[in-house]
């Protein structure tokens, strides 16, 4: 007897050995693909990739993952580079409700272009950005993960329309309270056109107190310095930051307080004022502090050269509504008044910008890639100006893989997403882009998208060719429309 069971045992123990257990299911597997390792700068081989839902459930060695669960699909990623999707986190919708059909359209935009969470930095449609929200998350309607602040925080009478417009800290309170209770935005929104000083601090630190994050147009009677000391979370636009490295900006906003000098001259001042030493000091503080900044390179660079590239024969426009179009008269009318110092100046100013990109960075700064895309801003097209604004980022000194981290790992940092998004790991999110190169090698290799993921489904290069295909054909038919 002692002889059998002597026997058997060490066959009861090989059946029930983990290598001989049954494969687990998930829903897609991708093969023999490159994981980018965005936070750690390097690619790994080989790898297999499983998703069960919206969740990463596994990640490994082709062979291993490919033994040891079974799917019903696969995607080949042999030679191909697999990252975690890409966010925007600074974009737009609005010019009025006759263009609410003409903003949802730019959702598939997104997704086509590889970015499946978008941060709206409001415009002037904020309740049926809220809506367009919640059917996102529903799956009643197709496009990107929406993250948004509702309607922005102004003063009385801004030129800004879409606002919850404060006079006072009652109004702040109550502000807070709507965007809080009633709205549930993912952050908070404050500019400047009318609010006063005293009340963009307030704001900034309510917002903080109530445990929302906030970004925003900080008031030129401020410095930069004392909205990252209220608690701003995100400077938006490279100007601010640019700002606060200017060695006189203290007595500027002073002046430009007490009305001894107007916008253009404490603007000429500034432009006039940088210090490099001041720079890093600043932006050490911001970095201390976790304040992130939102560049926005690409629009600016845009706006800078209207004189040279009139965009009139851009192939982007075939996606952009007519109405949306019409929006940019603005800004295009604007930058063609303007005399040949005008220009100059702004073509001088926008490389003084753009400059300091690397020494944000050196100083430990997040950089956050966001676009600035949307209405009003002429020929700053939704989805590929992300790309863009990578290469932009590239050519002003960072590394490609600053720039993808900007992309993918920044958004969901300064969210606190981090346990979520921003890299290929079991327990993530299954958004997902499979590109054709190496982006740690060239960034512009984040244009060349063979498929998408979003929360689990994955389009293929047909699919995401057929959203903008459909995009296109609808914008043709407003524009036949009387």
């Amino acid at each position: 007897m002692k002889t059998l069971l002597a026997t058997a045992l060490p066959l009861i123990a090989l059946f029930a050995s983990p290598a001989l257990a049954a494969p687990q299911r998930g829903d897609m597997m991708i093969r023999h693909v490159s994981v980018i390792d965005v936070e750690h700068g390097r690619a790994n081989a080989d790898q297999a990739v499983v998703l069960r839902g919206a969740d990463i459930v596994a990640v490994g060695p082709d062979r291993a993952i490919s033994k040891a669960w079974r799917t019903p699909s696969a995607i080949e990623g042999k030679g191909r580079f697999l990252i975690p999707a890409l966010w925007d986190m600074h974009v737009h919708f609005g010019g009025g409700p006759d263009l609410i059909e003409e903003n949802k359209a730019l959702l598939p935009l997104y997704v086509a272009h590889g970015i499946t969470t978008i941060r709206d930095c409001s415009g002037d449609l904020p309740d049926s950005v809220l809506t367009w929200r919640h059917d996102i998350a529903s799956g009643s309607l197709f496009g990107p993960r929406l993250l948004t602040s509702g309607a922005k925080i102004e003063g009385i009478a801004p030129v800004w329309k879409g606002t919850i417009e404060v006079g006072s800290r009652a109004d702040v309170d109550a502000a807070i309270t709507r965007l809080q209770q009633r709205d549930h935005v993912d952050f908070v929104k404050i500019t400047d056109s009318t609010l006063k000083p005293d009340l963009f601090l307030y704001a900034v630190a309510q917002a903080k107190a109530h445990g929302l994050r906030s970004s925003g147009h900080i008031p030129m009677a401020l410095t930069v310095g004392q909205a990252v000391d209220a608690g701003i979370s995100s400077i938006e636009h490279l100007d601010y930051a640019y700002k606060a490295g200017v060695k006189d900006e203290a007595a500027i906003a002073a002046d430009f307080a007490a009305g001894r000098i107007d916008r253009a001259e404490a603007n000429r001042r500034l432009d006039a004022g940088f210090d490099t030493d001041t720079a890093m000091a600043a932006y050490r503080h911001f970095a201390a502090k976790g304040v992130f900044v939102t560049p926005t390179l690409n629009g600016s660079r845009i706006l800078a050269y209207l004189d040279r590239d009139s965009h009139a024969t851009d192939p982007y426009l075939a996606y952009i509504g007519p109405k949306l179009r019409k929006t940019y008269d603005w800004r295009i009318q604007r930058a063609a008044g303007a005399d040949p110092a005008a220009t100059a100046a702004r073509h001088d100013h926008f490389e003084r910008m753009a400059a300091i990109l690397p020494l944000l960075q050196k100083a430990g700064v997040a950089i956050i890639a966001g676009t600035d895309a949307g209405f009003l801003n002429s020929f700053n097209y939704p989805g590929i100006g992300l790309h863009d604004e990578l290469s932009l980022f590239v050519k002003e000194g960072l590394t490609p893989t600053q720039a993808l981290s900007a992309a993918t790992r920044a958004g969901p940092a300064w969210f606190g997403q981090l346990d979520r998004y921003g890299s290929v790991e079991a327990g993530k999110a299954a958004d997902l882009v499979l590109l054709d190169r190496n982006p740690l090698q060239d960034i512009n290799a984040t244009r060349a998208i063979a498929t998408v993921v979003m929360r689990g489904k994955s389009y293929d290069r047909a699919a995401l060719d057929a959203m903008l295909a459909d995009t296109k054909a609808r914008v043709a038919d407003w524009k036949k429309a009387p």
